[in-house]
């Protein structure tokens, strides 16, 4: 394959002129991270793509500002048979490389500074901090296995000679370093992150099930002092094990139809969630822990909400008309969000993004904008 062209459009696409990660994208054949990968099916689960089969895809796949899921319920795409159907969620990718640049950039990276990068994934953000810094300046940590040794085995086809270590990103972390930056998400934040970070180190990271971006500098104390950026970005959570725990919606199917404990008319239409990124993210940090589903059959609307306390929430609305909310169990949750669609609606904006975080040593993050405050524990 003849990539260079194709990566040099695609380095132009997601930096500057002027950037410092023009070239490493650029000198990247990322097309080599990723040989087989999985998308959707329409009617549920994954299909596999194999790219020296379908060289034409496999070029445009690779070279699109474009995250590749390369592993579904712990089945990785280079261990599939074409036949094979996972179902379940994504447990590992080729992150978009706009995103990956992103998350670098936040970094403040400078070329004399050693890197720790947690979830090694396809090894995109390796490869392009190796080519950066130097591959001896750059260390990559995952839980998997396979995915290190892959994208250690892919990165020495280029000449890149980063250290791969495989662990769990949570625990103790390999060495001391002056920058971390996280491609997965995390609740709590590890207390190993801030132990890995020299005095005056940057993190970098995303909190799990928001779009949230917590960059911090670590102070003399162990501390750290940073803000939510107004940024957006969303990864995987960190996992102990192949998979992920089965999700509640899968261990409690009744609350899909169920009738409520309470049963009432809704103030606002029925969104989904996942697409509304703010009202998301300020859900997770005044209630953790929800997860939420949502359905659209023709001009029917049905959004979830559950927790693994037992408080559920299921709101049904013929597209914008007000919801009929049924909810049980210890908390009212779509109460929890009409709060928070009240304060959107009357201030016109949320306090979480541009918000001060001060991080304790074990990782307690205190958020505060104005009078608001917030932690993440």
């Amino acid at each position: 394959m003849d990539w260079q062209e194709h990566a040099a459009r695609l380095a132009a696409e997601v930096t500057g002129p002027v950037s410092r990660w023009r070239e490493p994208v650029a000198s990247v054949p990322r097309h080599e991270l990723v040989p087989r990968w999985w998308t959707r099916a329409d009617g549920g689960g994954w299909v596999l793509h194999d790219g020296p089969s379908a060289p034409d895809d496999w070029t445009r796949a690779a070279y699109s500002d474009t995250s590749l899921v390369t592993s579904v319920g712990g089945l990785h795409a280079d261990h599939a048979k074409p036949d094979d159907r996972p179902e379940g969620l994504p447990t590992s990718s080729a992150t978009h490389p706009g995103l990956v640049v992103r998350m670098l950039r936040h970094a403040c990276i400078t070329d004399s500074l050693e890197l720790l990068g947690v979830g090694t994934g396809a090894g995109g953000l390796t490869a392009y901090a190796a080519r950066r810094l130097g591959a001896s300046r750059v260390t990559s940590v995952d839980v998997d296995r396979y995915l290190t040794e892959a994208a250690a085995e892919r990165l020495e086809r280029m000449g890149l000679r980063p250290q791969f270590v495989a662990c769990d990103a949570t625990g103790p972390l390999p060495g001391v370093y002056d920058r971390l930056v996280a491609t997965v998400s995390v609740r709590p934040l590890p207390a190993s992150w801030l132990a890995a970070l020299r005095p005056g180190g940057r993190l970098v990271t995303t909190i799990a099930n928001t779009s949230l971006i917590l960059t911090a500098w670590k102070g003399e104390d162990g501390g750290a002092v940073g803000q939510i950026e107004r940024d957006w970005a969303g990864f995987m959570k960190t996992r102990a094990g192949a998979d992920y725990p089965p999700r509640l919606w899968e261990v409690h199917p009744s609350v899909r139809d169920q009738e409520g404990e309470e049963i009432t008319t809704g103030r606002y239409p029925v969104l989904n969630l996942a697409d509304a990124w703010e009202l998301r993210s300020m859900l997770e940090i005044t209630t953790p822990g929800v997860e939420t589903y949502y359905e659209e059959r023709g001009r029917e609307r049905t959004a979830w909400l559950l927790h693994e306390d037992g408080s559920w929430a299921r709101a049904s609305a013929t597209w914008t008309d007000p919801p009929t909310v049924h909810q049980g169990g210890p908390r009212r949750l779509w109460d929890a969000l009409e709060r928070i669609r009240n304060r959107l609606n009357a201030e016109g904006s949320l306090p979480l993004y541009g918000s001060r975080v001060e991080i304790t040593p074990d990782g307690v993050c205190h958020l505060s904008r104005g009078k608001w405050t917030a932690k993440i524990d």
